[in-house]
This record gives structure tokens, C-alpha cells and sequence, in this order.
């Protein structure tokens, strides 16, 4: 924290409790921020003021008086909504306020923002995350950034309470965007292909937990691998992550890609093994539970057969 006298009076507006922005809200009203909590779920905010946060209807609540307002929605309509709809923040933020957008979002779109804020006297940064629901419960998350001083001067103090590495990337909107944009192809390539992977090797025999032993201590490990499996081995789908997210994230991808006139083939198959979890039922599940799409080739449930080695079933 770099100055808890400052954070101490400092209110933010905070819009959107999800798996994220739940922990990073209460790791604020931890740092010492008066935090003004906004979602579409009751139970959400409840949540967050009996951990010390205040409630707000509606996003003009949570930003009115408030000198940051940080939005952690799912995707840029969600975001737009939020901040310029009829009950959206920026008709109650004062010139000389900030927007923090913690969403990812296309960098052009990211851009755009900043521009009508810019013209509304509002500062903007573009700060997409990355970690977790548990990190922004901790307070580790990572912050990629970039916006002008002003905007880093007005969220300086808040991010050191939400993550524990923060990425300045730029003085202007879009190179976060474009960075986790990034990040978000290699997470989405990475969950396609151990959903891939881990369907095949329990299907020639493997048991799927030693394949998640030995591969996490392997060069075919990921993050994403150590992260997720766990998830695939306990047939727990509870969407910490949603499958959906991904069938949003890559799009994001192919649509700067189509821009850009520049291939992308294996994000794309990627994207369409999302889009097959998606049309099967399952894209509001976990996005582990990508391996799904797979197991009906094999006549397999890699959940059952790892329990089943474990001794459990």
C-alpha cells in the first residue's frame, strides 16, 4: 500500500462480484478502501458487506462520489452497460474521477473507452487480470496496465491491494488489452489440448492420475495444465473459470487475427472445441470440463476411471 492514510478515505465503486471481482473487492475493504459494491446478484453483495463493503443498486450508486470506479464484468457489452447505460457509472463520476476496466475486452474497444471518458474529463486504465479467483482472494493477482498518469496515480494505491504484480504497459489504452489478449490465446490452446490430452491417455490405458503426476513435472506441462486438472480428475466442474469465457476470449483473438490479415490456426481450432463444449451444455461449467468434448469418442469418463485407481469407486 502506498499511502493507507490516503486509501483510508478513499471510496471506490466496485461493479461486478463475480469469481474475481469478489476477492478483489474484499482484498480492498482489506487494504483499508471505503468499497461501494455493485452486481446484479443480491447474494453477491451481501456477501461483500459482511466482509465490510457497502452496497449500491446500481452502478451510478457505486460510483457517485466515489474517485475510482473499477468494473470486472464479463465481456465488453457487459462492460458498456455498466458504464454508459441508463443506470451506468459515468453519468454519476465527477471530471478528475477514474475508470479502472479490469475486463477483457478488444484493445480497439479498450481505446474507444478511453476516448468517451476522455471527453466526459474522466481518466481510464486498461487493466485486464489474471490468476484466479483464489489469488484475488489473496490479493496476488497479476494487473497488466496502461493509461495515463493520471489514471495509474488514481489506481496506484488500489492495485498494490489487489495483485501482486502489476504490468505498466503503456500510457495509453490498448497495449493491456492487447497483452492479455495474448495471454488468453496461449490459456485457451493450452486447456483445448490437456482436455485433448488427458481424454486420449486414459483412453489407451493411462491411469489419469499418474498422467497429471508425471506430465506436471514434465516439459508438457503448463499452468493452465497444474491449474485446471485437478478439476478433470475429481469431476468437479464448478466454474471457477467458465468454458463460456473462453468461447468469448478466442473470439477476441480471431477477430484482431481477421483483422489483422493474420493466421491463426490452431486458436481457431482451439476456439471450435470451445464452441463444441458450448453447444453440448456445458459452456456456464468449468472450463476443464472442455475434456468432455472428447470422452464420447472413447466411451470414457476420465473422472470415474481416476477414482476408480484412487480406489474411490
Amino acid at each position: 500500500m502506498t499511502d493507507g492514510a490516503k486509501s483510508a478515505n478513499q471510496a471506490i465503486g466496485f461493479i461486478g462480484l463475480g469469481a474475481m471481482g469478489a476477492g478483489m473487492a474484499q482484498s480492498l475493504v482489506r487494504g483499508g478502501f471505503v468499497v461501494k459494491g455493485c452486481d446484479i446478484r443480491a447474494d453477491a453483495v451481501e456477501a461483500l458487506c459482511a466482509k465490510g463493503g457497502m452496497a449500491a443498486a446500481t452502478p451510478a450508486d457505486a460510483a457517485d462520489g466515489s474517485a475510482l470506479v473499477v468494473v470486472v464484468v464479463i465481456n465488453a457489452g457487459q462492460a458498456e452497460e455498466v458504464l454508459f447505460g441508463p443506470t451506468g457509472a459515468v453519468g454519476a463520476m465527477q471530471a478528475g474521477s477514474t475508470v479502472m476496466l479490469c475486463v477483457t475486452v478488444p484493445p480497439d474497444y479498450a481505446r474507444d473507452v478511453e476516448k468517451r471518458l476522455g471527453e466526459k474529463g474522466v481518466h481510464f486504465l486498461d487493466a485486464p487480470i489474471s490468476g484466479g479467483a483464489a489469488k484475488a482472494m489473496e490479493g496476488t493477482m497479476t494487473i497488466m496496465a496502461s493509461g495515463s498518469a493520471d489514471a495509474f496515480a488514481a489506481s496506484d494505491a488500489p492495485m498494490d491491494a489487489m495483485a501482486e504484480k502489476i504490468y505498466r504497459l503503456g500510457d495509453a489504452a490498448g497495449p493491456a488489452s492487447t497483452v492479455k489478449m495474448i495471454n488468453q490465446l496461449l490459456a485457451g490452446v493450452h486447456i483445448a489440448a490437456f482436455g485433448e490430452a488427458m481424454a486420449m491417455g486414459t483412453a489407451a490405458g493411462a491411469d489419469p492420475n499418474a498422467l497429471y503426476e508425471v506430465i506436471s513435472n514434465s516439459a508438457g506441462s503448463s499452468w493452465m495444465f497444474q491449474n485446471r486438472v485437478p478439476q478433470i480428475l475429481a469431476g468437479d466442474y464448478t466454474p471457477l473459470s467458465a468454458l463460456n469465457i473462453f468461447v468469448k476470449d478466442l473470439g477476441i483473438v480471431l477477430e484482431a487475427g481477421k483483422a489483422m490479415r493474420f493466421p491463426l490456426p490452431v486458436s481457431a481450432a482451439a476456439h471450435q472445441v470451445f464452441m463444441m463444449g458450448a453447444a453440448a451444455g456445458l459452456g456456464d461449467e468449468a472450463d476443464a470440463g472442455v475434456v468432455r468434448v472428447y470422452e464420447p469418442y472413447a466411451g470414457i469418463d476420465v473422472a470415474e476411471i481416476a477414482k476408480k485407481y484412487r480406489g474411490e469407486a
